[in-house]
Formats: C-alpha cells, sequence, structure tokens
C-alpha cells in the first residue's frame, strides 16, 4: 500500500474530511493544495506515492495537473469530483490518472485499488 498522499481541493473541509479519512486508514498526508499550480510544485517537493485529485479546480484543472504529474513521471494520480465520472468529457480516460473515486466513496481502500 503506498505510504504518502498529497491532497490537492480547493474546498477546505474536504481536505480535512480526505486527511482524517485516509490517516485513518494508515496513509501519511504529507501536504494539502489548493489549487492545481500549488499542487503541482507540492507534488515536485514533497514527492508522494499517490496525489488525491479534484477534478474542478479554480486555475489549472484536474485533468491538466494530471497530464503533467504524468509527463514529469510523478506520482499516482486518484482524481475526484463530487460530480460523476460520466459528466466529464472522453479525454478524462486518457490523461494519465490511475483511476477515479467519487468523493462521497473516498476511502484507504478505494485509493489502494488504484494506487498499486
Amino acid at each position: 500500500m503506498p505510504q504518502t498522499v498529497l491532497i490537492v481541493d480547493d474546498h477546505a473541509g474536504f481536505r480535512n474530511a480526505a486527511r482524517a479519512l485516509l490517516e485513518a486508514d494508515g496513509y501519511r498526508v504529507v501536504g494539502e493544495s489548493a489549487t492545481g499550480g500549488e499542487g503541482i510544485a507540492a507534488a515536485e517537493r514533497l514527492r508522494p506515492d499517490v496525489v488525491l485529485l479534484d477534478i474542478g479546480l479554480p486555475d489549472v484543472d484536474g485533468i491538466e495537473v494530471t497530464r503533467r504529474l504524468s509527463r514529469m513521471g510523478g506520482p499516482a494520480v486518484v482524481l475526484t469530483s463530487s460530480r460523476d465520472a460520466s459528466d466529464y468529457p472522453p479525454h478524462f480516460d486518457h490523461c494519465g490518472a490511475r483511476g477515479f473515486v467519487p468523493k462521497a466513496e473516498l476511502s484507504g481502500s478505494a485509493i489502494a485499488a488504484f494506487a498499486a
């Protein structure tokens, strides 16, 4: 199981809830970011095993952040959203993310399924 996670989401409440849930499941959350740009910089600096990445960010969307991290040979990316995956265009499947977990279904085992 991957040990370290970076949470990138523009909602502080979700970041706090995700941190508590993932830490309770044995993950070590090494950082949080509120924007795509901050997330890219944090991933480069912190080198997490997994980035839990919101698709709808205020500056650079999660799809583009995933592409950039993939080009850099970065961590496993698991996308998340309060919306369903089918609400996103087809390129969602080809951005380099390992998978998608709806925010309401987030758990350590859901992350582990994609980050292995």
